[in-house]
């Protein structure tokens, strides 16, 4: 699997989520196996570039390369000006987002409410590939709705404008992310196309990525809301993808460990005040499927300092170990039922 330039190491790829794929998390999917990773959404609004939130989406600071960032925005000349000075701060791929189904993004002509306008589309693609000298990327999903689906004149614009991969959301911008994906429509463009094609859209586990990849004949699979909580889950995916064969839930040792580097590395990103407050959902992802997961939930969200949060989370994990050397998932399900 190759991005331009770009030999990456397998065809599992982290997705792009607004307030979670930040450079913590992305460098921790990255070391447990992910391929391919892009930084959260980045406006192109040129007023917006030097704010606190905007530079933090644009440090790459010890990343694995590929650095990768993905843009937003309805202009033309504003997505080739958000390209060129996301270059010139590091960005070694460039992805336009016109996949995102928020309301607020749609509201501002942005993401998948662009995919109304074809004339549109093909203008962003041509100014943003004539911008840059790296590959320029594009998410995207099959259509406004079900009545006006194009994923596949929007896949042969993109490929005639330069675009070097595509990366196909199973689902309309109407659907959100309600219903099942559309691995068909995935297919049809990835036979209508020759650029590498990436399958995204439920998502949720190795033998669900092998079906998804046989069945669209994709080159790349993108894992989003299913990392929430389980980064490993890139290299349960590769691990089966090369091999057949499932890994064993991660040891609650190694967990334990993991968390307390994922969080120190979250608070020296984001200082202590807002550290503290934005660790929170990560914590709750981590925990939310073991047994006494909601419970401790809801204490530490109770806790405002990265030290008693720290001390929180590897008391919890320590307490795991009653119920085996491995995370019990499936205990905390069964003891739910009961």
């Amino acid at each position: 699997m190759q991005i331009g330039p770009h030999l990456l190491r397998n065809n599992v790829f982290v997705a792009p989520m607004a307030g979670v794929t930040d450079r913590p998390f992305r460098q921790l999917c990255k070391e447990l196996g992910a391929g391919y990773a892009v930084a959260e959404m980045a406006a192109a609004n040129p007023r917006v570039w030097a704010s606190e939130k905007s530079s933090r989406r644009r440090d790459h600071t010890g990343e694995m390369e590929p650095k990768a960032v993905q843009i937003a925005g309805s202009d033309p000349q504003e997505l080739a000006d958000c390209a060129r000075f996301n270059v010139d701060k590091g960005a070694q791929v460039v992805d336009i987002n016109m996949g995102c189904p928020v309301k607020k993004v749609c509201n501002n002509w942005c993401g998948s409410a662009l995919l109304q306008f074809e004339d549109v589309v093909e203008r962003i693609l041509h100014a943003v590939v004539a911008a840059v000298d790296v590959p320029v990327t594009l998410k995207f999903r099959t259509g406004w709705d079900r009545q006006n689906k194009n994923a596949l004149r929007i896949a042969r614009i993109a490929e005639q404008a330069g675009i070097q991969m595509l990366t196909l959301h199973g689902r309309t911008r109407a659907d959100g992310y309600t219903g099942e994906a559309e691995y068909d429509t995935i297919a049809a463009v990835k036979a209508a196309v020759s650029i590498p094609v990436v399958a995204n859209g439920d998502i949720t586990s190795p033998e669900k990525a092998r079906y998804v990849l046989d069945k669209t004949g994709a080159d790349a699979v993108m894992v989003g809301r299913a990392a929430q909580g389980r980064p490993w889950i890139f290299r349960e995916i590769d691990h089966f993808l090369r091999t057949g064969t499932l890994l064993p839930p991660p040891l609650v040792a190694e967990v334990r460990r993991l968390m307390d580097e994922h969080l120190r590395a979250h608070y020296g990103f984001y200082g202590e005040n807002l550290g503290v407050r934005t660790a929170r959902k990560h914590i709750g992802w981590y925990v939310r499927d073991l047994p006494g997961g909601e419970e401790f939930r809801q204490e530490m969200n109770r806790l405002e300092s990265t030290t008693a949060q720290l001390a929180a989370v590897d008391s919890f994990f320590e307490s795991q170990w009653k119920y085996g050397e491995r995370l019990q998932y499936r205990l905390a399900e069964e003891m739910l039922a009961a």
